[in-house]
């Protein structure tokens, strides 16, 4: 089988890096040299024929041009997340397979999510910068702690179910907001269901893990963060376009005793006049929760690993179809 890379330059050696690609080379024909969406129509008449691409962040768009240029294609191993930026009707209607590594992504996130958890239950982001900038953290009453106190969970995905699983490992009451999941995959993570409303009524700590679909833009109002527990804080890890941004910081800038820790945001960088960059309660990661660095390879070995499933005529872990996909973050 032919395959061939087709990424940007400084994915390349993060998601595949040595001895992976030639571990992709003993078990396919690889051809080189690695293609990106900027060059793919130079690649030679031999790399045109490939059956299977090998792909991460910087993935050509799959429309009909490209599907006609790599005509013998019939799956692309995606070493990232979400396929939103290239798959098309044309790659569905062609049957072209698509498997991904947005499992290999949300171990990280769930990590990073897990992190901002424990952390926000000892309050100690908004005690640090309050010790920081040598003022009193405006509320006084004890943090939550670890043990007994509340955590909701908005969407049990691939990411909220890894987070609850870590969860198990500790003293929290863990509710959810999911009108998708199985009652009984839930009851099995020790997760309770509850409205969107109860979760931001009792939670201490709310992280959301929600993906940015037509039906869930804003989905996060201003009642919904009015509504929150005293000393309570929001984490989004998910998508910043799932929260009503303006409305959030208008609560914000009023209850100061809560605290909201931004992975995302629905602007990659805040308007300069945006709340987002002067609230004492906000604080903003630049999308980092994701893999990053060495992390990165545990996305291209995953897709090895479904190579391997795949050159087996077995059935790969990770597939997506077009329903799921429409789904899927």
């Amino acid at each position: 089988m032919k395959s061939i890379f087709l990424l940007n330059d400084p994915s390349y050696p993060l998601i595949y890096p040595n001895p992976l690609p030639d571990e992709i080379g003993r078990r396919t024909d690889l051809i080189g040299p690695v293609l990106s969406a900027a060059n793919w129509r130079t690649a030679s008449a031999e790399a045109r024929q490939a059956e299977a691409i090998f792909s991460g962040w910087g993935m050509a768009k799959m429309d009909e041009e490209f599907l006609d240029f790599f005509p013998n294609l019939k799956i692309v191993f995606y070493g990232a997340g979400t396929i939103r930026s290239f798959a098309t009707e044309a790659m569905w209607a062609r049957g072209i397979r698509v498997t991904t590594s947005a499992r290999a992504n949300a171990e990280s996130v769930s990590e990073f999510s897990l992190a901002q958890i424990l952390l926000s239950l000892k309050r100690a982001w908004s005690q640090a910068l309050a010790f920081r900038e040598k003022r009193t953290d405006p509320f006084t009453q004890p943090a939550p702690g670890n043990v007994g106190s509340t955590v909701g969970l908005i969407s049990l995905g691939v990411i909220g179910r890894l987070v609850a699983e870590r969860l198990r490992s500790y003293q929290h009451e863990v509710i959810a907001y999911d009108p998708f999941i199985d009652p009984e995959l839930a009851a099995e993570l020790n997760v309770k269901l509850v409205s969107l409303e109860e979760v931001f009524e009792r939670s201490d700590v709310v992280s959301c893990h929600t993906p940015l679909l037509d039906a869930t833009r804003g989905m996060l109002q201003r009642q919904h963060f009015v509504a929150m527990k005293r000393g309570a804080s929001f984490i989004n890890t998910a998508r910043g376009g799932v929260v009503d941004e303006d409305a959030m910081c208008e609560v914000l800038a009023h209850r100061t005793d809560l605290f909201a820790l931004l992975d995302v945001t629905v602007l990659d960088e805040p308007r300069p006049d945006s709340l987002l960059r002067t609230l004492p309660n906000v604080l903003i990661t630049p999308h980092i929760a994701g893999c990053l660095g060495p992390e990165c390879r545990r996305m291209g070995q995953l897709m090895v690993d479904e190579l391997d499933l795949y050159l087996a005529g077995r059935p790969l872990r990770y597939e997506l179809d077009q329903a799921r996909a429409a789904i899927t973050a």
